[in-house]
């Protein structure tokens, strides 16, 4: 389920709007003021925020652009009472992704959130793609993999290892490579570390280990990451 949260000084309004947001299948949290707001938007995990412009306390401006500087990029919807150019202008300068301005209709409020969050999925997929090979499917937003949709255990090493491996598809890297771009390693304390984390990897997705389809070794050199 979706969360909603609504950032508004009018307690009608906070009514009205969260009882529209509930039946159309959203889980909401308000706020009647901007600190309260600002603290929620802070604390708490939403897929997108309605935000009003004037209110007690701070105002939809100062909560919108303190929630850009401490790293929310949750998806912004600024309401207001005010139709003028700069106002707009200056919310979506400040970080606002949409702006809509009262009165208005529910219905199209609803379609702006739907469109704000539907984007902010996209942009996360092609941030944090999810690959698929064989059987196997690695999420990497989730930072998990599964095989045959079973969650297989895996460190976090492991999980960065096959992640470069995959994004490096077709080239051949070298051990020293894999230790400084996975390890953080500028020289090689042992090329066990990498071949001990591949043998790992190897067991938990190849389906027959010892000849390995996806991860293949380049005798001399390193590794390869094959895909199918």
């Amino acid at each position: 389920m979706k969360k909603l949260l609504l950032i508004e000084d009018d307690a009608g309004l906070v009514f009205t709007l969260t009882d529209r947001f509930l039946s159309a299948g959203y889980s909401v949290e308000t706020a009647l003021d901007g600190n309260a707001g600002l603290a929620q938007g802070l604390q708490n995990i939403v897929d997108c925020i309605i935000l009003d412009v004037m209110m007690p306390g701070k105002n939809g401006f100062d909560v919108c652009r303190e929630l850009r500087q401490k790293g929310v990029f949750t998806p912004i919807l600024m309401l207001t009472a005010r139709g003028q150019t700069d106002d707009k202008v200056t919310g979506l300068k400040l970080g606002a992704d949409d702006y809509l301005t009262k009165p208005f209709e529910a219905a199209e409020l609803l379609a702006r959130i739907e469109a704000l969050m539907r984007r902010a999925e996209q942009k996360a997929q092609k941030a944090h793609p999810i690959y698929e090979f064989g059987d196997v499917r690695v999420d990497v937003r989730g930072m998990t993999v599964f095989r045959n949709g079973t969650a297989l255990e895996m460190s976090a090493k492991e999980f960065q290892l096959l992640q470069y491996l995959i994004e490096q598809e077709g080239k051949t890297l070298s051990r020293d490579e894999i230790l400084n771009n996975v390890w953080g390693y500028d020289s090689t304390p042992t090329t066990r570390t990498v071949d001990t984390h591949v043998a790992w990897l190897r067991q938990k997705l190849e389906p027959n280990p010892p000849e390995p389809r996806y991860i293949l070794t380049a005798y001399g050199v390193g590794y390869k990451f094959a895909g199918e």
